[in-house]
């Protein structure tokens, strides 16, 4: 079947038996009944023979010998199969994998889109309307290419079997390659009039707009996809998605950590030190907190419940309240008595109203020792 001598090696084997299968696939030979038996026997000798303990049976034997030897039965076999099987060999030759057509159905490609938020709205969810261009079929023929009412012709290139064969290696001895056809591009094809809107492509650029849904709780980079809506793919092959990819603008006083929310507030010394029960914001609206007496710089409160969803709604995140004491700049001359009694409670000392900065200095040095003096000199 494969017409090697009995002593030819593994590589004169597989070279017999690639270009056998080449020769008859019925993909190459659609007007030929007997070719698609040729080739499932081609499969099966190089099966045997490229086994050297099937081989040896063979030889010895012959065929009949074969039996419960664990051969495949290729007669009940499709041809994508067999090549699946002996991929390795044959897979570069552009029939593996394709079904019986022996045309790639590939996905079409993917399209991204941006969608802006604002932190209030990853609370509630929103809705967006979303403005895209994609590759699509033509409006006027329909993807045909042809013009409407004319039809399609056999492409005289690869005689309408949507692929051609090009010599591999050197002389060709290596096999031959087979590509998409350049001029019908796979389809077998070609308009006799071709379509005037897109010029016998059977594709154009097309606007697309769609409203899409975003999620509570989404987070910023994660996206929404949209299925069905990319570009369509080769040879009648499903559609792409579009993926809306979010982001999250900056909040004026939030910092979102996962689905917790951050709020740095300032509050008065005062408040810090007495307690208060003051206003603050949320995305919700505005709650109240109350500030206990004592608290420092930096601690901070969990308003629970206040924070954003996740995605799947499970759970609802806190908001942290950081507060920062304030020490007012400038204060009222009754203001500053009072502070100054209470530090006198505190037995803290504080500076004097009129002491300048000559008189500290001055204050500074009359407290050193005059050794320490005469030692400072000659660093001054």
């Amino acid at each position: 079947m494969l017409g090697v001598e009995r002593t030819a090696t593994a590589e004169q084997i597989k070279k017999a038996y690639r270009q056998a299968a080449l020769k008859y696939h019925p993909d190459r030979n659609r007007n030929d009944p007997d070719a698609e038996r040729k080739f499932k026997e081609a499969a099966e000798a190089y099966e045997v023979l490229s086994d050297e303990q099937k081989r040896s049976v063979y030889d010895r034997y012959g065929h009949a010998g074969l039996n419960g030897q664990g051969v495949h039965d290729f007669s009940s076999m499709n041809a994508a199969d067999i090549f699946s099987m002996f991929d390795d060999i044959l897979g570069a030759f552009g029939f593996g994998g394709r079904g019986s057509s022996g045309r790639r159905h590939s996905r079409g490609a993917d399209l991204e889109v941006t969608v802006d938020l604002e932190l209030e709205e990853v609370l509630t969810g929103a809705e967006r309307t979303v403005e895209f261009d994609r590759v699509d079929y033509c409006d006027r023929c329909g993807g045909r290419g042809a013009e409407p009412g004319t039809q399609l012709q056999t492409c005289q290139t690869c005689g309408g079997y949507g692929q051609v064969e090009q010599a591999a290696g050197f002389g060709g001895l290596l096999g031959r390659i087979v590509t998409t056809c350049p001029t019908c591009r796979g389809n077998g094809k070609i308009p006799r009039e071709r379509c005037r809107t897109c010029s016998g492509r059977g594709m154009k650029m097309q606007h697309r707009q769609l409203t899409v849904r975003v999620p509570a709780g989404i987070q910023d980079g994660q996206s929404v996809r949209i299925r069905g809506e990319g570009e369509p793919g080769e040879d009648g092959g499903p559609r792409g998605d579009v993926y809306c990819r979010v982001r999250i603008k900056t909040h004026p006083f939030f910092q979102r950590h996962n689905n917790d929310l951050l709020l740095r507030l300032p509050i008065s010394f005062t408040q810090a030190a007495l307690g208060a029960e003051i206003e603050v914001p949320t995305l919700r609206g505005k709650a109240k907190l109350t500030i206990p007496k004592g608290t420092q710089y930096g601690e901070t409160f969990r308003m629970q419940g206040e924070g954003l969803p996740d995605l799947h709604g499970r759970h609802v995140g806190d908001q942290i309240v950081q507060v920062l004491v304030e020490v007012p700049r400038k204060m009222s001359k009754h203001q500053e008595r009072l502070l100054r009694e209470f530090a006198e409670t505190e037995d803290h000392q504080v500076l004097p109203e009129s002491k300048g900065i000559m008189d500290k200095i001055k204050e500074y040095f009359s407290g050193l020792s005059e050794p320490d003096q005469r030692q400072d000199k000659p660093n001054a």
